[in-house]
């Protein structure tokens, strides 16, 4: 009933959002309505309420064109392998080769594949940039079948099959996880395309270590009680109908409750900014939200899973994880460079959790192992904005570049 619930509010919220947002857009327009004081104030509280809305609705990437060694390049995308859950997504670079090809694995945690437009574009402007787009589980029939833990980790060896041999891998945040263990899969197979090199941005590898808020919810409850709470039903009128999901709303609600008053002060500050003129400020606020709000359910059994394995058994960390029904051994990794990121101030994936990544792959020479702790960020201040473009970046492309 969960699911049924939340959609019946969307809908019934739909129509006056839907106005406010064209009367926002039309006060916008108006250059003589937007200098007048009461109509900047109309816009304002019309932006807020049509901001409030939840979306399930992919925003494109629009990265049309990058600078590359000071020349602008269009960029263009391609879809370069699909399946039901996923489209391997290719950000082509027109008249660019040679460049190092980089399979960046976007987070299957409540948001699109979009969220890290600001770290593909600071990527595509030395390599050559592919994502896994994931796809919302309530628009994939129940034909198509489960999609879990597993069939996540092999989605990135398949891929990294599709891409050839040299292909760099990149995950941020929660598919750390999938992606070591698909590396050191594909190193314990001896697998020509195993990849030269493996960043790893702020993910939970041990999340034992430091847990924050996040780790002590997934450690206070029994798994059962995120299967019968937190998991629903896909309502019949969508593709994916009844289909079990942990809906992307549940995800948001969740990470906006640890810090609720920054994001009450955000809309606040849109409101204030709107109705005084400050249009610029305000838009990067709007443009932040509009993405945040956009939200994609997660299959019931890859998020419980996820829990289980990662956040209250700790599988991977204690070397015993297990994908097909084989044990991963990560010390099997000998060739695959290793980068792990992570921010002084996250405080989804605390320090020290992505760097026992390092420890674990302990097979690998001292000289392939690099770790970087970047100070005044958190969470997301991690791999978008501008200090993952003026000092994580240049880490990660040397990584990548050396790797070669």
């Amino acid at each position: 009933m969960l699911y049924q619930v939340y959609q019946t509010y969307a809908d019934i919220m739909q129509p006056a959002c839907s106005v406010a947002d064209m009367v926002a857009t039309t006060l916008a327009g108006n250059p003589r309505l937007a200098d007048c004081e009461p109509m900047r104030a109309t816009r304002a509280a019309c932006e807020v309420l049509a901001l409030s809305r939840l979306t399930h609705h992919r925003h494109a990437f629009d990265i049309g064109s990058v600078m590359v060694d000071g020349v602008p390049v269009q960029v263009s995308e391609e879809v370069t392998a699909r399946t039901p859950f996923c489209s391997l997504l290719h950000f082509r670079k027109h008249g660019i080769t040679g460049q190092p090809r980089v399979l960046l694995v976007a987070p299957m945690s409540g948001h699109f594949a979009t969220l890290l437009r600001g770290t593909a574009q600071t990527m595509l402007r030395d390599h050559d940039v592919y994502i896994t787009d994931w796809h919302n589980p309530r628009d994939i029939s129940l034909a198509h079948g489960r999609f879990g833990f597993d069939e996540f980790v092999y989605h990135l060896i398949d891929f990294l099959h599709v891409l050839g041999a040299g292909t760099h891998l990149m995950a941020v945040c929660q598919p750390t996880v999938a992606a070591l263990a698909a590396v050191a899969l594909m190193a314990e197979d001896g697998d020509p395309v195993q990849p030269p090199s493996l960043t790893l941005i702020a993910g939970p590898i041990d999340a034992r270590i430091n847990p924050t808020k996040v780790n002590e919810l997934a450690t206070s409850k029994p798994i059962e009680w995120f299967e019968c709470s937190l998991t629903s039903y896909v309502p019949m009128r969508f593709t994916g109908a009844m289909r079990r999901v942990y809906p992307g709303f549940m995800q948001l609600l969740a990470f906006m409750s640890m810090n609720s008053e920054r994001h009450q002060q955000a809309f606040r500050d849109l409101y204030d900014l709107r109705a005084n003129g400050e249009h610029e400020r305000a838009d990067a606020i709007q443009v932040f939200y509009e993405e945040y709000f956009a939200t994609m359910d997660l299959t019931a059994e890859f998020y419980l899973e996820t829990v289980s394995m990662v956040f209250q058994r700790f599988l991977l960390a204690q070397g015993l994880l297990d994908v097909g029904g084989r044990r991963v051994d990560t010390r099997a990794i000998h060739r695959t460079a290793l980068l792990t990121v992570e921010g002084e101030r996250d405080d989804i994936c605390a320090i020290g959790q992505t760097m026992a990544a390092q420890e674990l792959c302990g097979s690998l020479r001292p000289y392939m192992r690099m770790h970087h702790v970047q100070t005044g960020v958190g969470h997301y201040g991690v791999f978008n904005g501008k200090r993952w473009d003026a000092q994580v970046y240049p880490l990660v492309r040397n990584a990548v570049h050396m790797s070669q």
